[in-house]
């Protein structure tokens, strides 16, 4: 009886491939989920809170917001008010990949795990270079998943025995999302959709102000590669 190892190995390489494309967010998210344990092991919360809301939440700057409303007794309306502000942006990142996930067995997971970073990673052609799109993505996400909820964990066990400065680690999400984003215009030839993304956020940043521009850049960013997505239909067709 013979054992065809081709799948093993093809199932191997996109495991190394995912994990070698998750090392830029690994050093981000490690290092964010630190700070948010600690901070949250600062408020009084422990460990098991820090795993909790990381397991189930698993929102990123939302879970820092989430700190200050918790301790400042906030009502569930602002509450719910203050998290869509925030999480809008995973609206137009999930209307965008419903083609790609729509398909897949673990679709469920892969929307609920789809951060700012791991959709820069599946949105590039990597999952096609993998040789398996579909293990591709369940490995980015997971691993990007994994990242933060052991780097809470991590954060809320050394915030008890670790005085630590919390100045500027609001920022370190930012750099991590350039660091991506540089290194995916890097690693492609067509910058199209980069730009655009580029050029909407300037100017509803310049028409709406730092407040306010979030929402108005991903609608416009969305309606607009709608449009560019539906001319190169026409164009291939």
């Amino acid at each position: 009886m013979t054992v065809d190892n081709s799948n093993k190995g093809k199932g191997n390489t996109c495991l190394k491939k995912a994990f070698l494309a998750t090392i830029p967010v690994m050093a981000g998210y490690v290092v964010l989920g630190i700070g948010f344990g600690m901070l949250l092991r600062a408020r009084g919360y422990g460990v098991l809170w820090a795993f909790a809301m990381s397991l189930f939440i698993y929102a990123g700057s939302m879970q820092y917001v989430a700190i200050d409303l918790m301790t400042g007794g906030v009502s569930l309306i602002t509450t719910a008010l203050t998290t869509l502000a925030v999480n809008a942006r995973h609206l137009f990142y999930g209307i965008s990949m419903v083609d790609k996930y729509k398909v897949q067995k673990k679709k469920y997971f892969l929307f609920w795990t789809l951060t700012d970073e791991t959709y820069s990673l599946v949105c590039s052609d990597e999952p096609e270079k993998a040789g398996d799109a579909s293990a591709y993505y369940t490995y980015v996400s997971l691993f990007d998943y994994s990242y933060w909820v052991l780097g809470s964990v991590l954060g809320s066990l050394l915030g008890e025995v670790i005085p630590f400065s919390m100045e500027g680690i609001d920022f370190s999400l930012t750099a991590l999302f350039l660091t991506v984003f540089v290194e995916q215009w890097l690693s492609t030839k067509n910058h199209l959709a980069a730009l655009v993304g580029v050029g909407a956020s300037v100017l509803c940043l310049l028409l709406f102000g730092s407040d306010k521009f979030l929402i108005p850049a991903m609608i416009l960013i969305a309606v607009s590669l709608i449009i560019l997505r539906k001319k190169e239909g026409i164009t291939n067709d």
